[in-house]
């Protein structure tokens, strides 16, 4: 599913226009950015977690000349779906 199509998906459950379903998945994936870029942890019962989690510096190895080299610790977003979800899938 694409972002157009989620947004149609929206504007129909919802009963609300195509733009102020943009509106709404815009507002709810900033505000997911904003609160992972401080650090925060958003739980959406039932549906999933979103956290930050920190990734150490580790040694890797170029595929083409197998060459070591260094790869930075980062930090990466993560999702743990919720029961709901997890059972809705199956």
């Amino acid at each position: 599913m694409t972002k157009g199509e989620l947004i149609d998906s929206v504007g129909k459950e919802a009963k609300i226009s195509k733009a102020s379903a943009e509106k709404a998945i815009n507002a709810f994936t900033n505000t997911v950015m904003k609160a992972l870029k401080k650090g925060d942890k958003l739980t959406l019962t039932g549906f999933g977690t979103f956290s930050v989690a920190k990734r150490r510096a580790r040694t890797g190895r170029n595929p083409q000349t197998g060459k070591e080299i260094e790869i930075p610790a980062i930090r990466v977003a993560k999702f743990k779906t919720g029961n709901l979800l997890k059972s809705a899938v199956k």
